[in-house]
């Protein structure tokens, strides 16, 4: 940078807390406080890191460092396949798709956990698409992030069939159905399947996550990784307190 350049003028912790406070609560970007550095500078910030895929490169350094804490291998060998389908807005509406089982409108955001439910891999499509489509596109990216480390994936029903379980096996995952034994009403546990459906509970909770408010496919996604990494920062401070 040439010496006349000029300098930053607010602490990048601060332009960090403003992007995380926009997440949780869900607020608008021209409604953050005033305790923060200013929105659109926050905002320009924020663009930066999603480009550069800073969220999701940081979620992968938190999660070996809490499966370390855990007394755990680095990399996990089994992981859990699912998708939510989150309503479309205003904002996201032209790109949404129709889920008949949910029976909303909206995008589908289909995940990979290890079996911690730490995030490995997401994908987010129109909430029409098949879950078990995305298997091969997801088996791809946990391969890269663990080094192809991964053996075994729980799944459930939705991703039956011998088109899933090939696209899995290209990658050297084995795909193994947990299927409900007994007519269910409600929510039912299912062995290892009940840890995926505790992370989507953990994305819940951020208001920015609760719906697709977002225009572009990759700022959603990006969210995710976000929220993810605040909750594993969680994890570690209170593991090395």
């Amino acid at each position: 940078m040439r010496e006349d350049a000029p300098q930053r003028l607010h602490l990048l912790r601060e332009l960090f807390n403003g992007v995380r406070y926009v997440v949780k609560t869900g607020c608008q970007w021209r409604f953050l406080p005033h305790d923060f550095p200013p929105w659109y500078t926050v905002y320009q910030q924020a663009r930066r890191c999603l480009r550069a895929g800073v969220f999701e490169q940081i979620t992968h350094d938190l999660r070996v460092i809490v499966r370390l804490v855990d007394e755990r291998n680095p990399q996990p060998s089994a992981i859990i396949f699912d998708g939510r389908t989150l309503q479309s807005t205003p904002e996201s509406g032209s790109r949404a798709g129709f889920d008949g089982h949910k029976m909303k409108m909206g995008s589908k955001v289909h995940i990979a956990v290890d079996t911690l439910g730490n995030l490995l891999a997401l994908k987010v499509t129109q909430a029409n698409e098949q879950e078990r489509a995305q298997v091969g596109e997801l088996s791809a990216k946990v391969q890269e992030v663990t080094g192809n480390n991964v053996e075994l994936a729980f799944v459930d029903q939705g991703y039956t069939g011998e088109t899933a379980a090939i696209q899995a096996s290209v990658h050297g995952i084995r795909l193994e159905v947990i299927k409900h034994t007994e007519p269910k009403k409600g929510f039912v546990l299912l062995p290892r399947r009940w840890v995926v459906e505790r992370t989507f509970g953990w994305l819940g909770r951020f208001r920015r996550l609760a719906r697709d408010y977002e225009r572009l496919t990759e700022t959603l996604a990006g969210w995710h990784w976000l929220a993810f990494l605040n909750l594993l920062l969680g994890k570690v401070a209170f593991q090395s307190a």
